[in-house]
């Protein structure tokens, strides 16, 4: 046996240390490889939509609501599962509309610790004992596992199953087992989630989905462009701050910029105030839904604020560039085409009208200099945001569990794009003087992301700050997409034709099969059955777009849960659910609220569109973790043949 096996063996053994347990493990695993595969769950573009991302997670986009068809069928009526979805769903505040309609609980208690009972059951069948145990609320483990385990030894099953009912009932446990019992169910119909990427910006509670991630059991990220932006804040970049703050303060969204995360913004509503104070800053107005919301005074100072911001970005965009020319990017620092005598700017050559000229920090000769008050506004805000932990917190937890792209199970994940020539071919981007293309792009791009976080080298981690504000903005960007970012042109141009932001020659090559089966060969795919799985574009199902491409090896998932693109759309984003019989896409439609869905039980409606059956049920081991459990198999088997060779020794007590 050569040394590093023995070795192997030997750290294996202390977990096994007989030929008995060894063999059990084996068993046990084989068992595992012959169970259905696990439903995997993709969400995209969630952009700080939080009640409607909690409450797709609930209801496991329609998962929850067939588990009690396939118990109840017709035994129940259509309003009576309802109800008990959504007791599921909400089960504290379901309970207390129960408590004031009904003067009698217990017999509902019974009747209703009975119906999750089964769903439980129906739910957990496709786990092992051992994972299901793992997934039981501690203080509850015993009990659910008695009532959801077949006992074939117990002779009166229903006497057996009543006591412990009973007994719940009568001690005043109904309540918290009803919400263990319904939180369980939430859990088992997902067993892991895949988040394609976009979790902040435009919506209000981007802080809420990490805090509820942060808490699941099973889940990855792959970043979008408007995650790593964030990223780049939390790292202390001034152009990435100026841009999360800009997205937010434009959106009214400075809540949880104030309250979940702690962003003193009082220096910026200060400087605001006070510099652009005769200012109408028309071109500033308040997006989305938070428009009509405030008091003109209120409204006034956003616009303020959103004005000195645009301006501060813009000055820091410009010193970037002109720090990083390797990126490539001089074209879009702006303030130096401007006349501003004339009131004009110069783009590509052609001259256009400014909408506003009132730049009273702007230095002609040296337009991109921070005046003093704007520096002093800067410093703060990079201070709140490097010391904000909360913040600290969850980037580190985007950093953990995400990435840029990953293949998992068959699948492609990724949020943007795989940037291409006009011919199809793999574009070749310069990435601080090397050039890159296709999966090696993609992974060094990573890499940077990492050393803005971690890299002991001080030149290094500059590198990656900066790299996070060009994953957010450059034309070949995986994670953008488009020929620019027109920023500027949507602010201070009319010209609708310079505010385009052409799409790369990748979306223009989604419906062809060739090329996806060249993308997922590039990730080592090869599988008929590959398919990628993308982000970042909704799809405009109102003007006949189909989220299936290219022969249905691509499947684009952005429907819109945001809602400012929901009148573009016509539905409220797309839920891909992978399970043991094929990818089924869910359509849903918009969220009313949480207080609509508890009170009046209005679920989301979501209609299911099958995009890939198979005949034959797909088991664990035809997944990644087959392979793994495949791979501890021979080594097991390896470890008792070191048993019976004589070449390692059984041990009788665990060391």
């Amino acid at each position: 046996m050569h040394t590093p096996e023995k070795h192997y063996l030997e750290i294996l053994s202390e977990m096994f240390p007989t030929i008995n347990e060894a063999s059990t493990e084996i068993i046990n695993l084989q068992s595992i490889l012959n169970l259905p595969k696990g439903t995997e769950h993709f969400m995209s573009d969630l952009h700080g939509e939080y009640d409607a991302f909690s409450h797709v997670l609930r209801n496991g986009s329609g998962a929850v609501r067939k588990k009690i068809d396939d118990v109840f069928g017709h035994t129940l009526e259509d309003k009576e599962k309802l109800s008990l979805a959504m007791l599921i769903y909400y089960p504290r505040e379901r309970m207390e509309l129960e408590r004031s309609s009904r003067k009698d609980m217990n017999n509902w208690y019974k009747v209703t610790l009975y119906r999750l009972i089964e769903v439980c059951k129906t739910a957990a069948s496709k786990y092992t004992r051992s994972k299901l145990r793992k997934a039981l609320p501690r203080e509850y483990a015993f009990v659910i596992e008695e009532l959801i385990t077949e006992k074939p030894e117990v002779l009166n099953k229903e006497a057996y199953y009543d006591a412990i009912v009973n007994t719940i009932v009568e001690i005043s446990s109904a309540e918290n087992f009803i919400v263990a019992l319904a939180e369980l169910i939430q859990r088992l119909v997902i067993d892991h989630l895949h988040i394609i990427g976009d979790i902040y910006d435009r919506g209000p509670s981007p802080h809420f989905i990490m805090d509820r991630l942060s808490a699941y059991h099973s889940f990855d990220i792959q970043w979008g462009n408007h995650d790593v932006i964030w990223i780049g804040a939390a790292v202390g970049n001034p152009a990435c701050i100026a841009n999360v703050l800009r997205i937010s303060i434009s959106y009214a969204n400075m809540d949880f910029l104030e309250d979940g995360y702690g962003i003193n913004l009082l220096p910026l509503a200060t400087f605001a105030m006070e510099t652009y104070a005769e200012d109408p800053c028309e071109c500033f107005q308040i997006k989305g839904k938070k428009k009509t919301e405030y008091e003109d005074e209120e409204r006034r100072l956003i616009m303020q604020m959103h004005k000195a911001i645009v301006v501060i970005q813009m000055k820091l965009e410009g010193q970037l560039i002109k720090r990083r020319p390797e990126f490539g990017l001089e074209d879009r620092a702006i303030l130096d085409r401007i006349d501003y005598e004339k009131g004009t700017v110069t783009i590509e050559g052609k001259q256009y009208e400014m909408r506003d000229m009132c730049f009273p920090t702007i230095d002609p000769a040296d337009p991109y200099a921070l005046t003093p008050a704007e520096s002093e506004v800067v410093n703060r805000l990079c201070i709140s945001f490097r010391h904000c932990e909360k913040l600290q917190q969850h980037m580190h937890l985007l950093l953990k569990k995400g990435n840029l792209y990953k293949v998992y199970n068959g699948n492609l994940l990724y949020h943007g794009c795989m940037p291409l020539t006009a011919e199809g071919e793999f574009q070749e981007v310069n990435v601080y003087g090397t050039v890159y293309s296709g999966k090696k792009l993609y992974d060094v791009l990573e890499s940077y992301v990492r050393k803005a976080f971690f890299a002991t080298d001080e030149e290094e981690r500059e590198k990656g700050a900066d790299i996070l504000w060009y994953l957010w903005c450059a034309p070949d960007s995986p994670l953008f997409g488009k020929q620019k970012m027109a920023t500027f042109e949507r602010y201070f141009l009319t010209d609708e034709e310079v505010k385009k932001e052409h799409k790369d020659h990748y979306y223009s090559y989604l419906e062809n099969p060739e090329l996806a089966v060249k993308i997922l060969k590039e990730f080592g795919l090869d599988s008929p059955d590959a398919h990628i799985i993308n982000g970042h574009m909704p799809v405009h199902r109102l003007q006949g777009e189909k989220p299936v491409k290219a022969g249905g090896k691509v499947i684009v998932i952005d429907g819109g849960f945001s809602q400012a693109y929901q009148g573009e759309t016509g539905i409220a984003g797309y839920t891909l659910i992978y399970n043991s019989w094929g990818l089924t896409l869910t359509a849903h439609e918009p969220f009313v609220s949480r207080d609509a869905a508890v009170r009046d039980s209005i679920d989301i409606v979501s209609r299911q569109e099958a995009v890939e059956s198979v005949s034959q049920r797909r088991l664990v081991g035809d997944t990644d973790t087959g392979d793994t459990i495949r791979t501890r198999i021979r080594e097991l088997k390896e470890l008792i043949e070191a048993y019976r060779l004589g070449e390692m020794s059984e041990r009788s007590v665990k060391e």
